[in-house]
């Protein structure tokens, strides 16, 4: 498949995205593949032009990741600065003023970012080296959030997939299922390997068999085994796989 192919069913998947409707719990729905475009195109230019080994799959952006950048576990300053992409990033539609969308002028820093992409940093040093045999891809690019207001005070809490109800998500992940098959398809990786275990378990259904399916543990600060060494442990867990030597 052409990497022109896709692009135009990266395309596609953010119009079908755009036209689903979501209810309680969800206030809010940001498409990074709408506002975010052109930083998120640039990622797909420099890193997702030819074969893979390997597929790191996530599950959908974080508020201050790539909800910021358009990006993949979007952490700013491992975009800016290590992968090298910049671009102009506009307000999502239906913004929350207590969610804002500041592109690469925004201050707060994505911890699981810093510690993913901190991580490849750490053992291949350039973005070339890690790129020449992996990717990193969002299993779904919306970033759900539920804002509220109660008794004068304002609650934001960031939604996954797995906390919406299931009629809500269904067309959600027969959208994402399908691209998944197409960028699977395209990159030919020899290992899957879900970022936390909600990835993993899309990557079984997606794939019942056919490819190397593993999993590292998630990033995430909300982890105690992640605080305590996610480089460490992330790095056993893919030796031990084989899916690094």
């Amino acid at each position: 498949m052409a990497f022109q192919k896709l692009m135009y069913a990266t395309i596609e998947l953010s119009k079908k995205l755009d036209e689903l409707t979501f209810s309680e719990p969800v206030t809010h729905v940001y498409n990074p593949l709408v506002y975010a475009w052109e930083p998120h195109r640039l990622y797909l230019e420099k890193y997702c032009t030819s074969p893979k080994k390997i597929l790191f799959l996530g599950m959908n952006p974080g508020p201050f990741g790539m909800a910021q950048t358009g990006v993949p576990f979007g952490e700013i300053n491992s975009v800016r600065d290590w992968l090298g992409i910049r671009g102009e990033v506009l307000e999502p539609k239906h913004m929350s003023p207590k969610r804002p969308v500041l592109g690469f002028n925004c201050k707060r820093s994505e911890v699981s970012g810093l510690r993913l992409w901190g991580f490849f940093k750490e053992k291949f040093n350039t973005p070339e080296a890690f790129a020449e045999k992996h990717y990193v891809h969002n299993y779904c690019p919306l970033l759900f959030s539920q804002i509220e207001e109660k008794n004068g005070r304002t609650t934001c809490k960031n939604l996954t997939p797995d906390n919406l109800p299931a009629d809500q998500v269904r067309p959600l992940y027969e959208f994402c299922d399908d691209y998944l098959r197409l960028l699977v398809g395209y990159l030919q990786p020899a290992w899957l390997i879900g970022v936390g275990t909600f990835a993993r378990a899309r990557l079984k259904y997606v794939f019942p068999d056919g490819y190397n399916i593993g999993q590292i543990l998630h990033p995430s600060p909300a982890s105690p085994l992640a605080n305590k060494g996610f480089s460490e442990i992330a790095e056993k867990q893919l030796r031990e796989m084989g899916a690094w030597e």
